[in-house]
């Protein structure tokens, strides 16, 4: 997450970026690196010359000038991944969701099948969750209809009947699972693109916590939700993120997990009715895959993971990685700035 972001107070950055193909972890990395910097100059240049900060308290033009600035961003630097030598973007690319927070506005923006999932509390105080994006899937009818517009094929292979993905005319490659990525520029001409959706949405009280994360919507919400502390909460997750992945699919390795947790209150101590925070209030959580036992969750209808909450969360294992990463943090020093890359795959977040 980025504090200050843009020099101003109150506005915050952070996202994760899923890499696929031989490189994608290299692709997902400078993107990372690549994008805030890209982004905080674009909309630092563009405040100066709209007239300064009094004209972005109004949601339309908050809205219109971060999608402007966003949609430039993610295109310009994808084709500057064309001029970076060092990387193999060809038939390598990466996704990416990112969320910046001025004020009480949330602006969302999705290339890709990551997801941003809201945590907020409907008319009898129950926590709901609200997809804040859409992913962006050749299942999806808009999206297919652009690739097959520009010459791309769609269809699921025999070994995965439920995951179409693109594939380039007469070509039985690349076969990618999402329909806008950087990179993977065999597929451009194909109708793969790297224009962003933005997403807005207005923070209200009843919002609580945010999540970027082969989990239900609801069963995300739940699961973060009931950890007694925020500080161990996206590790938790992938915890269970991972065993579903192996209920699922039991004879694939476990795919990459990158979890945010962006909390927009801070939790206050255990009492019986105590819900208030302020929403200013904002702390991030992240981990990536974090090594599980055998699942004890089940299935029930098609593509739907039901987890089996009664599991006990292994505690002293999420302890001895919170205690490594504690002690890799004091090695490198503090940055107000913090990125974190997957292990074994190319999800990075920041």
């Amino acid at each position: 997450m980025i504090q200050n972001f843009t020099g101003e107070k109150n506005v915050f950055f952070c996202g994760v970026f899923d890499g696929q193909g031989p490189s994608g972890h290299k692709v997902a990395r400078h993107v990372c690196d690549a994008l805030p910097l890209k982004l905080s100059k674009m909309h630092q240049l563009q405040h100066r010359h709209r007239g300064g900060a009094k004209k972005d308290s109004d949601k339309d033009n908050c809205h219109k000038q971060w999608e402007t600035d966003l949609i430039k961003a993610f295109e310009e630097l994808n084709e500057d991944l064309i001029m970076e030598e060092s990387l193999d973007s060809y038939c390598s690319g990466a996704t990416a969701v990112t969320l910046v927070k001025q004020d009480h506005h949330l602006i969302i923006s999705n290339l890709g099948d990551s997801r941003a999932i809201l945590a907020t509390r409907d008319n009898r105080n129950q926590l709901i969750p609200v997809q804040l994006t859409v992913d962006l899937k050749p299942s999806v009818q808009s999206e297919a209809e652009r690739i097959e517009k520009h010459s791309g094929m769609v269809f699921a292979m025999e070994i995965e009947p439920n995951v179409p993905q693109i594939w380039m005319l007469d070509q039985d490659c690349p076969g990618l699972a999402m329909s806008r990525a950087f990179g993977d520029f065999c597929l451009k001409d194909n109708g793969l693109i790297s224009t962003p959706q933005i997403f807005y949405r207005t923070l209200t009280p009843k919002d609580e916590f945010i999540v970027w994360d082969v989990l239900s919507n609801n069963e995300v919400i739940q699961i973060v939700s009931s950890v007694k502390r925020q500080s161990i909460a996206a590790k938790v997750l992938v915890y269970y993120a991972v065993q579903a992945w192996r209920t699922k699919y039991p004879g694939s390795k476990v795919n990459d997990c990158a979890v945010i947790c962006l909390f927009l209150k801070k939790r206050p101590p255990p009492t019986a009715n105590s819900t208030s925070g302020a929403l200013s209030d904002v702390s991030m959580q992240t981990a990536s895959i974090v090594d599980a036992p055998d699942p004890q969750g089940k299935k029930t209808g098609e593509g739907e993971t039901v987890i089996n909450f009664e599991i006990v969360v292994d505690h002293k294992t999420l302890e001895e990685v919170s205690r490594a990463n504690a002690y890799k943090r004091s090695r490198l020093g503090n940055f107000s700035r913090h990125k974190t890359y997957g292990d074994s795959g190319g999800g990075t977040r920041c």
